[in-house]
């Protein structure tokens, strides 16, 4: 409420016609007669957004922006907000998604008979897999978000998994409950 009675109030005062040089520029914003101006001693930076533009690329030029690393220490790459244990669990929702829907369209069979049936040797062999293929670039110290770039970003990856973690748990609950497959 403060604010927006100093904003009428500032906004309501004439303008002074020594402050306003070019007044065909100002009337296309405000009315001729009313202009915010500075009260009293405060002052105002600005600054061009060329200049800052300028200096964004002399900094991405000069390559003194560091690329995010990761600590390659173990218990910060497991950590509860560590980089590993959602991507890695999202990478393998990612995959066990698809494949349980692949075996559920070409044999016919449910999440469960397709783990009682062979399905945990595939589970752990693909799990050791993938989350050594993933640890590896994180013991370097390369992030992932530092190899995103376009489409397949590391954000994308990461709301990708989050939404297949769900669909598996969804798959799984709606095949115990209905006590046949999806589809």
């Amino acid at each position: 409420m403060a604010t927006s009675t100093v904003m009428q109030t500032v906004l309501a005062t004439p303008v002074a016609s020594g402050l306003v040089k070019n007044r065909s520029r100002v009337s296309n914003l405000f009315s001729a007669t009313y202009v915010p101006r500075l009260r009293g001693s405060a002052s105002k930076r600005v600054q061009c957004k060329a200049k800052l533009d300028d200096q964004i690329k002399k900094i991405a030029e000069s390559g003194s922006t560091p690329e995010p690393k990761v600590s390659p220490k173990f218990l910060d790459l497991f950590a509860f907000s560590g980089p590993a244990p959602e991507r890695i669990n999202g990478r393998l929702a990612m995959i066990g998604f698809v494949a349980a829907m692949a075996v559920e369209l070409s044999k016919g069979q449910d999440l469960f008979s397709q783990i009682s049936n062979g399905g945990v040797s595939w589970f752990v062999g693909t799990s050791i897999l993938l989350s050594v293929a993933s640890l590896i670039p994180l013991f370097k110290g390369v992030s992932a978000e530092s190899r995103s770039e376009g489409v397949m970003t590391s954000d994308a990856e990461m709301w990708n998994g989050r939404f297949a973690m769900l669909g598996l748990v969804a798959l799984a609950y709606t095949e115990y409950v209905s006590g046949r497959t999806l589809l």
